[in-house]
């Protein structure tokens, strides 16, 4: 009997060792702009998203899951060193010309993830600087992905409205001709080309504001460029070519665990869909480019499917901030909007200290591992490079990532508990605590004046019962002066915190002073 029972011990110890070992797969699906009512399974009825609907029914689906921002630079900043954008000088919205505002060494969390054995590897959008002051972009560009854990990077360096309109592969800008060098300035007009203001009649998408400097493809942009015309993207083939590269990549790793960082230009603007999906939504071209953000997810899922990757990957879909219709451009997204609420019941979007800005949605599906269904955890995507060392049986050093928590229970479905706290960050910092949302004074416009979207400033307190209240309809801080006290002071001692948390390393020229 004795025997019988250390063998049942070994054979569970045995399963146990095997199960902790196991590595799948891990890709984040990283939608731009995607709010949390933009999708069907989020409660949006004048657009159906089947394939992020499958996600959903598939997996885990989370109802308080935030980005680190309401904007893209300082969201995608938190996500992957495990910092708050907002201890840290230089991570507002960047130009397609910055440095790179990472320093090189640092932990991130596709070095967590490359320690552990995994290839690591991202295509689509960056948006967190390139290089050193004056880069070259006819030469290598680096630092970069490269230099903070990637393997691999197909990306945009910026964003799909600003130059430089290139792709860059590794350290190079693909298809450059030597005879015909790339400029990027941001300070000046350089080069010979028209320009969106002085030009109107060349553009087929018009600015609503700003976005009137060099054209590429028809489309003004921010910043000037010059040179590059035969590695200059085309923005109808965006989705296609990332899509095409992502399938590479997996494919190329399928027998050895891999990080797929997979992160869209969609539905960021400019909004220029494919053919295929022009025209396609009900709710103009911003519905038809989310209807080509639903087709990569589908698309994604199908290579995983067919090289037999789909138990043996753990999916995360999200958004690196709120929504926004108008953002630049006169697409004819605000005239289709209708009844559709891109922020679903919540107050703001994109730039917004609101809930609207920061509560995106977030589906993590594992066959077999996940199980299906709602959770109401408070999880942030600052997280991540704390929760995937866990995950891999790593000890966490958090002297680089002092903001990230180990959430691993509530991202698998183990725990219904999440976060106990979050500081929530656009124009001004705000803090969740349980039910309570508390954002101190703030003086400044209501609204942003090119958006439109309120952006939660007021110059008295402001408390929220988010339980009661999701929409932030209701200030109750006068009737609940204790808690104001309460969560002012876990405010300031959050703000106390921020300091060196590169962990003693220091590089001058990478510094951005944005």
């Amino acid at each position: 009997m004795r025997n019988l029972v250390f063998y049942l011990l070994a054979i569970i110890c045995f399963c146990s060792q095997a199960q902790s070992v196991e590595k799948p797969n891990i890709v984040i699906l990283y939608a731009d702009d995607l709010g949390y009512g933009d999708v069907s399974c989020y409660g949006a009825t004048r657009i159906q998203t089947p394939h992020i609907d499958q996600l959903a029914k598939e997996g885990l689906r989370f109802t308080d899951a935030h980005c680190g921002s309401a904007t893209c630079t300082p969201s995608r900043y938190a996500m992957l060193t495990g910092e708050y954008a907002w201890r840290k000088k230089g991570t507002g919205i960047l130009p397609g010309d910055a440095p790179l505002i990472i320093e090189p060494g640092r932990t991130t969390l596709a070095s967590v993830l490359r320690t552990a054995g995994y290839k690591t590897g991202i295509i689509g959008k960056w948006h967190l600087g390139l290089g050193r002051r004056g880069l070259d972009w006819n030469s290598d560009i680096k630092p970069g992905p490269l230099e903070l854990g990637f393997d691999y990077c197909f990306l945009m360096p910026a964003t799909g409205d600003r130059v430089p309109c290139v792709y860059v592969e590794n350290h190079r800008v693909i298809g450059l001709d030597p005879k015909d060098p790339l400029k990027v300035s941001f300070s000046e007009y350089i080069g010979d080309e028209p320009t969106g203001k002085d030009h109107p009649e060349l553009l087929k998408v018009k600015p609503s504001h700003g976005h009137d400097q060099s054209i590429v493809n028809g489309i003004s942009r921010i910043g000037y460029m010059s040179g590059g015309h035969a590695a200059r993207w085309v923005d109808e083939d965006m989705a296609d070519t990332y899509v095409k590269k992502a399938t590479a990549f997996i494919e190329q790793h399928k027998r050895e665990p891999f990080f797929l960082y997979f992160t869209t230009h969609d539905i960021h603007v400019p909004r220029v869909p494919h053919a295929r999906f022009a025209g396609k939504s009900a709710l103009g071209v911003r519905g038809d480019v989310t209807l080509e953000f639903d087709w990569c997810v589908g698309e994604l899922l199908s290579v995983l499917k067919r090289n037999g990757l789909d138990d043996k990957t753990l999916i995360i879909l999200s958004s690196d901030n709120g929504p926004v219709v108008d953002d630049g451009y006169r697409d004819g997204s605000l005239e289709k909007l209708g009844d559709h609420k891109p922020a679903g019941p919540f107050r703001g979007g994109k730039y917004s200290l609101f809930e609207g800005g920061t509560r995106v949605p977030f589906i993590v599906r594992w066959p077999g591992h996940v199980q299906p269904g709602l959770s109401s955890a408070l999880i942030s995507q600052v997280d991540f490079p704390a929760t995937f060392a866990a995950f891999t049986g790593q000890v966490f050093d958090a002297r680089t990532s002092p903001d990230s928590q180990n959430i691993l229970p509530a991202l698998l479905g183990k725990s219904p508990k999440g976060r106990t706290e979050l500081v929530e960050h656009a124009n001004g910092i705000a803090l969740r605590e349980g039910k309570w949302k508390f954002m101190d004074r703030h003086p400044g416009p209501k609204r942003n004046a090119e958006t439109g979207i309120e952006l939660g400033n007021d110059p008295n307190p402001q408390l929220y019962d988010l339980t009661n209240d999701p929409g932030e309809t209701k200030n109750v801080a006068d009737a609940h002066p204790a808690q104001v006290q309460e969560m002012r002071a876990l405010l300031a001692a959050e703000r106390a915190k921020a300091g060196d948390a590169t962990g003693g390393r220091k590089d001058a020229a990478i510094e951005n002073d944005q």
